[in-house]
């Protein structure tokens, strides 16, 4: 019998709960009163039940029944939350506003999480200090936790009612003179006002207050009576509305902010358009911390919208991501920004938007070599070789990957980059780039001992230093190659180690600037052009004694 009860069909215990709820939300309290009536006959002292009619019973005004059956749910159970909270419900409905806030914060106490015992705090605490003048008057075991009731006050919970009732009867004389005003009634009472002014009116009919019913009671007991519930109905909204009319704010708010979320799709893109304007102008404008800021509210505003609202909300947050790992990179927070970058990564995979996977691989590249992780650098750059597109983007990538592979001392694959960004340049013909790829591939030459090849590599970077008017770059190039022809020429015979080389460049590199700080600038150019003039004589001796030895070997 109690399987077929569980299986929950109408006639069961469970289908009469469900019917009762369904009824009771649709507010049709007495045919659900009937439902748990059922219920209750099935599985007798069911606690979810026994609050389930304290319910309706509170709807329909029968506080009495709704107390006793929250107190019954709470026999087998005293921490049964939801018994507490009916409990404390019904008392504060019958004005009982200091023990409803005892069982509020005993049940506040078990289940901290629900608002609903929060709430039941505030609003009592409120009526007390309305009605009787503060909280105090209640008895406690312990003062500072408001969980307990005293037993000497429990077992007296009666007398103490009384008491309490008596208080704010007199205490509240005074408020309810200013319940009096015409305006402040109606916006408690509502549609009721209507009868109370009704009743009043009657009261001046004299004869007619004089009159009895057929049962002899008095038409005035009857009209005063009425007045007098209307009067305590009015004070006892009074005492709640700032507990509503805050609730009421908070409702209003979230529809506010609801509504605002709900932009239309033209208001939405004008938003984005706006915000990444904003985001890229304060980058740009060497105010990092204030675009990052930016970056992460307009983060935080696009993941709380649907996909239908932003259909490329993947991309965008991506691209947001990106923006914070720019900002980041600039603050000099390296390990956020490469954890910001490898978020732009995960949303551009997650998509499949190649441009995206592009973008964040040459970010953390970028992250990577500021780090001085240079192996992780020349493999995430590697991982984008194939998805660079233009000649110039190719460029600037071999060349950051032959400039860790200097740092790495990996001379070789650092002049093959150095190559490839040479080529790239030639291709699209930018003397600057031209510039830096040589002077890389020259530099890895001088690791590797190639002096010659190094030094007409140099002197091919000061030709395009000149063509771009850089004259930090010459002098530069001017100093190492001059350094680097002393070290390489001055013994022929003597092969010079890689580690010898790079002491004597420092040694004659400060040499080369000391000497030139003696000379005149005129003496400068006298020694820089005769200088010039013997390499070029040297090579070209050398040029033409290989010529006739091919010559001789061929006609021999």
């Amino acid at each position: 019998m109690a399987a077929a009860e569980e299986s929950g069909p109408v006639g069961t215990f469970l289908g009469f709960m469900a019917q009762g709820k369904l009824l009771f939300q649709r507010g049709d309290y007495d045919k659900a009163l009937g439902c748990f009536n059922n219920a209750l006959k099935l599985r007798a002292g069911d606690k979810n039940a026994l609050v389930a009619r304290s319910k309706c019973y509170l709807k329909l005004g029968d506080t009495a029944n709704s107390l006793k059956d929250a107190e019954a749910s709470l026999q087998s159970d005293k921490t049964f939350s939801k018994g507490l909270y009916q409990k404390a419900e019904t008392l504060y409905t019958m004005g009982d506003f200091e023990f409803a806030l005892v069982f509020y914060h005993r049940g506040s106490r078990l289940r901290p999480e629900l608002q609903s015992f929060k709430l039941g705090i505030e609003k009592s605490q409120e009526a007390i200090v309305n009605c009787i003048g503060s909280p105090s008057t209640v008895k406690l075991e312990n003062r500072e936790d408001l969980c307990f009731i005293s037993r000497q006050a429990e077992s007296n919970k009666a007398n103490q009612k009384l008491q309490l009732k008596l208080a704010k009867d007199q205490r509240c004389q005074s408020k309810w003179k200013s319940v009096r005003n015409p305006k402040t009634e109606r916006q408690l009472l509502g549609e009721l006002y209507a009868d109370k002014a009704y009743l009043e009116k009657l009261l001046k009919d004299e004869d007619l207050m004089e009159s009895s019913t057929k049962e002899g009671i008095k038409v005035s007991e009857l009209v005063l009576g009425g007045i007098s519930y209307l009067d305590t109905r009015s004070e006892f909204w009074r005492q709640q509305k700032p507990i509503y009319a805050r609730v009421k704010e908070r409702k209003l708010r979230k529809q506010r902010w609801i509504r605002d979320k709900k932009q239309k799709p033209a208001d939405i893109g004008r938003y984005i358009v706006k915000s990444m304007e904003d985001i890229d102008m304060l980058l740009t404008g060497d105010a990092p911390e204030e675009s990052c800021k930016k970056a992460e509210r307009v983060l935080k505003t696009i993941q709380g919208w649907s996909d239908d609202e932003v259909p490329n909300k993947n991309e965008l947050i991506g691209n947001l991501y990106s923006c914070i790992g720019n900002a980041q990179l600039e603050m000099g927070r390296l390990q956020a920004a490469l954890q910001s970058h490898k978020m732009d990564l995960e949303c551009a995979r997650r998509s499949d938007l190649p441009d995206a996977i592009s973008r964040a691989l040459d970010n953390i590249g970028r992250v990577y070599a500021r780090m001085g992780k240079f192996q992780q650098a020349v493999d995430t750059w590697e991982e984008k070789i194939p998805m660079a597109k233009s000649s110039l983007e190719k460029t600037w990538l071999f060349h950051e990957i032959g400039q860790c592979y200097m740092e790495l001392n990996q001379a070789e694959e650092a002049q093959n980059y150095g190559q490839k960004s040479l080529q790239s340049a030639d291709e699209e013909g930018d003397v600057e780039w031209q510039l830096h790829a040589t002077v890389l591939v020259a530099q890895a030459q001088v690791k590797l001992r190639s002096y010659q090849s190094a030094i007409m590599n140099f002197e091919k970077a000061l030709e395009k230093a000149k063509l771009i008017h850089d004259e930090a770059a010459q002098k530069a190039i001017i100093i190492v190659s001059g350094s680097l022809r002393r070290v390489a020429f001055s013994s022929p015979d003597h092969d010079v180690s890689s580690e010898t080389t790079g002491d004597d460049l420092e040694k004659d590199k400060e040499g080369e600037e000391s000497e030139q700080g003696t000379k005149t600038p005129e003496e400068e150019k006298q020694d820089d052009a005769g200088e010039y003039k013997e390499d070029g004589a040297d090579e070209e001796g050398k040029k033409r004694e290989s010529e006739g030895e091919e010559g001789a070997g061929g006609t021999g």
